[in-house]
């Protein structure tokens, strides 16, 4: 009989699998527990983005965060494919932010100025050389390009993290967990079908966390559906990134990911003929030449969204043994690699990132 697990990991996508081969790394015993279904999970409806110097903005808490969320998968890549032999497909080809108006222009120069003096590589490009290197996009003001953001394709990188978790002991097991079990002011592990016994449990069931019964507080983590459609790759077009227009196109393996919406239905992971059209119309206001193109398919997935847009990770003060590692919401991609980072420094005594103070667990709950 195998040995009872040091600790348990609750949620088995991008951010839970993350956290498993990490602790694994230093060691311990460690069972990862998935739910079973595909349905609503949040890594399979993400595009993978990469963008923290695109999508913060200026004064942002968590911006050197994601900056080092995103550099965890430069340094990452390579071993993934040594140990696995998957490629997680990192594009390093940067990401275009366009300007559609004089006040999107102010922002972003604004945005690009700030992150220079703070010794981030990104540039102002005028509305000409816009034209020059997209020539399939509409007109535009200009726009703020940050060569280093980039992304990975979610579902490699959670199979390449399940992957080599396997190969460092990580015990994959299927159960759907109703409850935390503790006793004498210490978790003791968390019930499903069976009950998992663990001096340490991590939570990180993205949406569904705050389903998990007999916490010590409310987890404010609720499900924000995305929508997301694929079109063909327009042929004579370069692959890019593209944000703008309240949306954004990518290129992956010859298709455009266009998205995304952001909706509170509940626990519903339908794809919407209005989640749809919003999209396409976002879509071809960015590029008139998907006008008119047929869609390949349409998906969709619940996001882990929490009161502030932050994340919550880190230790349960008030039960020793307890961590979480949830409320991703868009982000869970870009920081699931230094979120497993961060909890196993955690768990381990160590000291991590400055910045994992703003997303404490008690900032909602004091008591």
């Amino acid at each position: 009989m195998a040995a009872a697990p040091e600790v348990v990991v609750v949620g088995g996508g991008v951010v839970g699998a993350s956290c498993a081969r990490q602790i694994a790394q230093r060691g311990h015993r460690v069972r990862l527990i998935e739910r079973g279904s595909d349905a609503g999970e949040a890594w399979r409806a993400s595009a993978g983005l990469l963008a923290p110097q695109i999508e913060a903005p200026v004064g942002d808490e968590m911006f050197e965060l994601g900056i080092a969320g995103r550099e965890f998968y430069r340094d990452a890549v390579a071993e993934l494919r040594e140990t696995t032999g998957i490629d997680i497909d990192l594009w390093e080809g940067g990401i275009l932010q366009i300007a559609g108006s004089e006040s999107e222009v102010l922002e972003l120069k604004d945005r690009a100025a700030s992150q220079r003096q703070h010794g981030h590589h990104c540039e102002w490009l005028d509305s000409e050389e816009v034209r020059r290197d997209w020539p399939w996009l509409e007109p535009t003001a200009g726009g703020l390009h940050a060569p280093r953001d980039g992304s990975v394709d979610p579902v490699k990188l959670v199979e390449a993290l399940r992957a080599d978790g396997l190969r460092l002991g990580v015990e994959m097991v299927t159960d759907t967990i109703t409850s935390l079990t503790h006793s004498n002011g210490r978790a003791s592990g968390v019930q499903g079908r069976a009950w998992h016994p663990a001096e340490q449990v991590v939570l990180a069931a993205g949406a569904w966390t705050g389903r998990i019964a007999n916490l010590p507080r409310p987890v404010s983590v609720e499900p924000v559906r995305g929508q997301m459609v694929a079109y063909p790759w327009p042929r004579l077009a370069k692959p890019a990134i593209v944000y703008g227009r309240g949306g954004y196109l990518l290129h992956r393996n010859g298709e455009c990911l266009a998205g995304s919406t952001m909706e509170h239905a509940g626990f519903a992971p339908e794809v919407t003929e209005t989640g749809v059209a919003e999209i396409r119309k976002r879509t071809e206001l960015l590029a008139p030449a998907f006008a008119g193109i047929g869609i390949h398919r349409a998906w969709s997935g619940l996001r882990p969204g929490t009161p502030d847009g932050r994340p919550i990770v880190g230790r349960e003060p008030a039960l020793a043994g307890l961590w979480y590692a949830t409320g991703h919401g868009r982000n869970g991609v870009l920081l699931a690699g230094i979120t497993g980072t961060v909890i196993a420094q955690l768990l381990a005594g160590e000291a991590t990132l400055e910045e994992v103070y703003v997303l404490r667990p008690e900032r909602f709950w004091s008591w």
